[in-house]
């Protein structure tokens, strides 16, 4: 990984941990989606106008990962309206690159060494306390369709990067994989709340349109960074230094969100990205 490819992917990260900031501050969270896919579709379209087509290698990829990045929208919004968004965002985030490293093994071909595993290890160790501490609903046990709401948004995320790491590779342009997948992937939401909101639909997206659309630009700059450098290096690794984003999900959740982040989530948050940095300083 270059110094060129690894600034791409932290940028990335820092970008992505906003838009979700974005995305969980409006407490409307089918509002707030509708804005941050649909301004992805636009911009996805206007993109798709301006770049080379996808070769046809790569659709059966765009379709897939279309498919998927709709259940992660649904995912991550049910995470968000289930969680703080101090602890949602490390879950999902966190669980990402412990399963790409597995996918990337069996389906690519790019075998983890021991370095890796060991960091995958440590990152684990670091998700389950995460999880395990404070998740908590009116009783005292963790709440636990939180927990599954985020750990399936990881699975979510770790099978589209894994599906979108060959299907870029396969289109001859990343750039017209982006727009085209923004655009394949940004109609749905929209138009389910279409049909759920019938004709309030424009006067309650009104208030957020701003703070939506800035999500989405952002939505789309942080995957088309991360889907440059998947053509440049292997998936595993980029996916573990793109999940820095923790760090900053933390402090956005603590200094803006004002959820209290504790000692023991500050321990296990930091066992997550050291076990990251064993992942990439061992690729």
């Amino acid at each position: 990984m270059t110094p060129l490819v690894a600034a791409a992917v932290l940028l990335a990260a820092v970008t992505h941990a906003s838009w979700n900031a974005i995305a969980a501050g409006i407490r409307d969270q089918l509002l707030s989606f509708t804005l941050i896919a649909g301004g992805g579709a636009l911009i996805g379209a206007v993109g798709a106008c301006l770049t080379p087509l996808p070769e046809a290698g790569a659709w059966p990829y765009l379709i897939a990962s279309a498919v998927l990045h709709v259940a992660y929208y649904a995912l991550l919004m049910k995470s968000f309206e289930l969680g703080d968004f101090g602890q949602m965002y490390p879950i999902a985030r966190g669980t990402a690159p412990l399963v790409v490293t597995l996918l990337a093994a069996v389906f690519v071909g790019e075998v983890p060494g021991g370095g890796q595993l060991a960091g995958v290890a440590v990152a684990s160790a670091g998700l389950t306390g995460l999880a395990l501490w404070g998740i908590r609903g009116k009783g005292a046990r963790p709440h636990w369709p939180a927990l599954l709401a985020a750990g399936a948004t990881g699975l979510s995320i770790a099978a589209y990067t894994v599906v979108d790491g060959v299907g870029v590779r396969a289109s001859g342009t990343p750039l017209g994989y982006i727009a085209w997948l923004m655009l394949l992937e940004g109609l749905v939401i929209p138009a389910y709340a279409l049909h759920r909101r019938r004709g309030r639909l424009a006067a309650e997206l009104r208030p957020y349109a701003a703070r939506g659309l800035l999500g989405a630009a952002l939505s789309v700059a942080a995957y088309a960074l991360v889907l440059w450098a998947q053509t440049q290096a292997p998936l595993a690794p980029i996916a573990a230094l793109r999940e820095s984003s923790i760090i900053v999900g933390a402090a956005i959740g603590a200094l803006l969100f004002k959820e209290r982040f504790g000692g023991p989530r500050v321990a296990a948050a930091g066992l997550m990205v050291v076990g990251i940095g064993l992942m990439l300083y061992a690729s």
